[in-house]
């Protein structure tokens, strides 16, 4: 029997991910499965999920094996109390080489500091020697797929990096540091901060008044994780003050970020519209369809969310 596939998310996400879904499940050989925006609850075999769908009660899909995320980012999902079946995460390539390389993009603009020559006033010959990557202290909060894999490519470009979490994690070549004291040697050193974490009430103001104070004075902040991770007064606070010298924010407690915000006129931050990372819907789709496949097989689910930690 044609497995039911319920495709649970806003329209234009119907208008991307139609094409791609089909191309891979035809490959998986899954060419015969019923993929739909609208199939009766109890027929359901999979959920493949955006969490600004309209579908939030699960109660009625009792035959569904699982939910699939389309996006990597699970937090307004893991809560809901009707949802008993497995809750898969997005992990896609795509995303991650796009984080990877936005994230490098910055931190090697900062390192080099490629401001001073891009916003040169004046017609002064000033030489300098920039620093290499070794003399520079770089600190990632956050060691999931994304906090890994910028990690990993910071440490193949020689940087010195220092990754923090609130559980211990173990990465070849970094400094691992976790849990409260271990936040506060990881910032005590942290020339420039990679934000990666997942918005949780935990994680909510990570970095604030407190913290930002416990940076080297004149680092450098660059958020592509979430908006709230940041006490945007506190960080305002400290870039008048000059404890922070500049930061790139992709991310914002509400978004497009209003007109009226004051992060878009001040001289000491740099705006990008959340591009950081984007599912691309043609790997996204590969990933989707090999957890459908794995449900098939009795194989488990990669990238399973576990819900007993809130993400």
């Amino acid at each position: 029997m044609p497995l039911n596939l319920l495709f649970a998310a806003r329209p234009e996400r119907w208008e991307t991910y139609e094409r791609p879904l089909r191309d891979a499940l035809d490959k998986a050989g899954f060419g015969d499965a019923n993929l739909a925006q609208e199939i009766a609850p109890q027929d359901v075999d999979y959920i493949i999920y955006a969490p600004n769908s309209p579908l939030q009660d699960f109660t009625p899909y009792t035959k569904t094996k699982a939910v699939l995320n389309l996006w990597a980012g699970v937090e307004a999902i893991t809560g809901n109390e009707t949802l008993t079946m497995p809750l898969a995460r997005m992990v896609d390539p795509g995303l991650t080489k796009g984080m990877v390389e936005w994230v490098t993009g910055h931190v090697l603009r900062y390192h080099l500091g490629i401001d001073t020559d891009i916003l040169r006033d004046k017609t002064k010959w000033v030489p300098r020697t920039p620093p290499l990557a070794q003399e520079r202290q770089v600190v990632v909060l956050g060691l999931g797929a994304l906090g890994a894999a910028v990690s990993n490519t910071l440490l193949g470009l020689g940087f010195n990096v220092t990754g923090w979490s609130r559980s211990p994690k173990d990465l070849p070549g970094a400094t691992c540091l976790h849990g409260e004291d271990g936040l506060t040697k990881a910032l005590s050193q942290a020339e420039i901060a990679v934000l990666l974490l997942p918005d949780t009430a935990a994680t909510e103001n990570t970095l604030n008044a407190g913290t930002l104070a416990q940076m080297p004075k004149g680092a450098f902040i660059i958020n592509p994780g979430r908006g709230p991770l940041i006490d945007d007064a506190a960080l305002l606070a400290a870039l008048d003050s000059g404890q922070i010298a500049h930061a790139t924010l992709d991310v914002f407690r509400v978004e497009p970020l209003p007109t009226d915000d004051p992060y878009w006129t001040h001289p000491k931050v740099t705006v990008t519209p959340h591009i950081a990372a984007e599912t691309r819907a043609s790997t996204a789709s590969e990933v989707i369809v090999e957890n459908i496949r794995r449900g098939e097989a009795d194989e488990p689910f990669i990238n399973l969310v576990d819900r007993a930690l809130g993400y």
